[in-house]
């Protein structure tokens, strides 16, 4: 099964992939860890780039993303099934991502959007302080880092769900409910 979990930052979305991945026995791919990933170990272009972005707590550009993915997707567990964090952020992602694993014979199965208010998000996010990198004393998630990273989301937002309507894969969830219900909501769809 290959399943992306779409939402604003906060909606629980790495959360709800550990609990997922727990109940269904695969891997999560996300985003983020691929960021810091090449941030942390990536001596090239690519690192530096993902290291300024987050210095600047914005996104990476989508041609930087689409090279972090490709490498991604082409290891060995990415082909059995996984569960898919951060991405895509965006229609253009949403489309990269399809037309890469289309050439290995699969396709995304479901999206759950978790729908929260953007309040909320930002009070979870303020609440759980992440740094920008592990050993980082300069915060990810400072107010305006995060006003910033909503904004850029919601652009892509409707876009996104529209396509994934379209396709018929997206499953809305309500994440403004306690963690042990939205993953009920989730795995309702899962069996």
């Amino acid at each position: 099964m290959h399943i992306v979990l779409f939402g604003p930052e906060g909606s629980g979305k790495g959360t709800q992939a550990k609990l997922l991945s727990e109940a269904l026995k695969l891997p999560v791919l996300t985003s983020g860890d691929l960021v810091r990933d090449a941030a942390a170990n990536d001596k090239g272009i690519i690192g530096e780039v993902c290291r300024q972005t987050l210095a600047e707590g914005k996104y990476v550009a989508d041609s930087e993303m689409f090279v972090l993915w490709k490498w991604r997707l082409k290891e060995e567990d990415a082909r059995g099934g996984w569960i898919m964090d951060g991405f895509p952020r965006n229609v253009e992602q949403a489309k990269f991502l399809a037309d890469k694993i289309d050439k290995y014979g699969y396709r995304v199965e479901k999206v759950f959007y978790l729908d929260l208010p953007e309040e909320e998000s930002m009070k979870r996010l303020l609440a759980r302080a992440r740094p920008l990198h592990p050993g980082s004393k300069d915060l990810h998630d400072s107010p305006e880092r995060i006003k910033s990273r909503l904004e850029i989301y919601k652009t892509g937002e409707k876009d996104v769900l529209e396509y994934y309507r379209n396709l018929g894969v997206l499953i809305n969830i309500d994440a403004n409910k306690p963690v042990e219900d939205v993953h009920k909501d989730m795995m309702s769809h899962c069996i």
